[in-house]
């Protein structure tokens, strides 16, 4: 059997005493640390948490040569710039490590933020599995992880459901408790009888078309301008703008580049020519340096920031129900399903999997709807 699917080493650019390294990450395995050790003068760093060796193209070969079959080489980091993300993923995870915590709390262990960091997990997704976990872990203090079996388990799920937690946060449990004893500890379908809450089908929200332009038109400057349509007129989710690059916008082909969003993937999106010259305008007057909206001393702008634009906005519009960032993600399908594209592009649009996902849009497209006439019509009531 071939194990080197389960196998990576994550290369990182070191400088120790003034001198380039070669990081090697990875998750201990026995393989890998006897290959490890076999490299020339290798050491390992206490400091970054991984072995490393000299940098040198003789030693980058040597490295690729002697995993060849047994693991594999993730070299994102380390040829360019597009692992900058992940970069910043790890170093925040260091932050989990370098926590002070109370001496009797029960922190997620080591093997867990590893196992985080080799799968490339996102790191929103990082921070709900290290926080559930520890609550789930700290619940059973004084229990060996590997003790806790699934009655145990399940008794602890009913009281989340006693408590009244959200089917969402139910499911969000089970799945850093599954990360654990399945991923982490590699013990496959362990708590393959663990039932989960049955998830309710809820339709998306949307806001018509001129409640769009409403919200749009009562922005308060420029910037703010740019922010709400782009949400509205590229389909992006509130995490895609805040990442979003000078570089991702591609005015010779008119599309948005969409880089590492959810479930790790890439994609192109449209870029509208309205969009484009507020766009401009916009760059002139706020110069921004590397991300398209940035807040303080050129860090990407807050969540909470775009969602207070949106609310404002909406308030000057007079409308009266909650307008979220997500709900302009929603109304741009809906609007492109009732002005008939076909789902297969809304779904490549939207980053779909599956036209599954997109389809529940249909149900709240209301063009066909508008041709159905109620039978009161056909009553004679005046």
């Amino acid at each position: 059997m071939n194990h080197q699917k389960h196998r990576s080493i994550i290369l990182k650019h070191l400088l120790i005493r003034e001198k380039k390294q070669i990081g090697l990450k990875f998750y201990p395995d026995k393989m890998v640390q006897t290959v490890i050790k076999g490299l020339p003068k290798v050491k390992w760093s206490n400091e970054f948490g991984m072995a490393y060796i000299e940098n040198s193209p003789k030693n980058l070969d040597l490295i690729f040569n002697d995993f060849r079959g047994i693991a594999w080489i993730n070299g994102n980091y380390f040829f360019n710039e597009k692992s900058n993300a992940k970069n910043n993923q790890s170093s925040s995870l260091n932050d989990y490590r370098e926590r002070k915590l109370s001496t009797d709390y029960r922190s997620c262990p080591e093997s867990f933020l590893q196992k985080l960091e080799v799968k490339h997990y996102a790191f929103n997704t990082c921070k709900t599995y290290i926080h559930l976990f520890e609550i789930f872990i700290n619940h059973h203090k004084g229990i060996d992880l590997v003790k806790i079996d699934e009655n145990m388990i399940r008794k602890y799920l009913q009281n989340l459901v006693h408590q009244v937690k959200s089917i969402s946060y139910i499911n969000q449990m089970i799945n850093s408790i599954k990360f654990y004893y399945e991923v982490v500890l590699e013990m496959p379908n362990r708590f393959y009888s663990i039932e989960r809450p049955i998830k309710k089908e809820t339709l998306p929200k949307v806001i018509s078309l001129e409640e769009v332009q409403s919200i749009i038109n009562n922005t308060n400057n420029i910037k703010h301008k740019c922010i709400v349509s782009l949400l509205y007129s590229a389909g992006l989710r509130r995490s895609e703008l805040l990442s979003l690059k000078l570089t991702d916008i591609d005015s010779k082909r008119m599309v948005i580049n969409i880089r590492d969003s959810k479930g790790g993937k890439d994609r192109i999106t449209i870029l509208s020519a309205s969009v484009l010259n507020d766009l401009r305008t916009y760059y002139k007057e706020w110069k921004p340096k590397t991300f398209l909206f940035e807040g303080a001393i050129g860090k990407p702008y807050t969540g909470s920031s775009i969602s207070k634009i949106i609310d404002r906005s909406r308030k000057f519009s007079k409308i009266l129900k909650k307008v979220t960032p997500h709900m302009l993600r929603h109304s741009f399908a809906t609007h492109l399903l009732e002005n008939g594209t076909d789902i297969r592009y809304i779904q490549v649009l939207l980053g779909h999997s599956s036209t599954r996902t997109t389809e529940i849009y249909a149900q709240v497209a209301t063009n066909q709807l508008k041709m159905i006439k109620s039978p009161i019509e056909l009553l004679n009531l005046t």
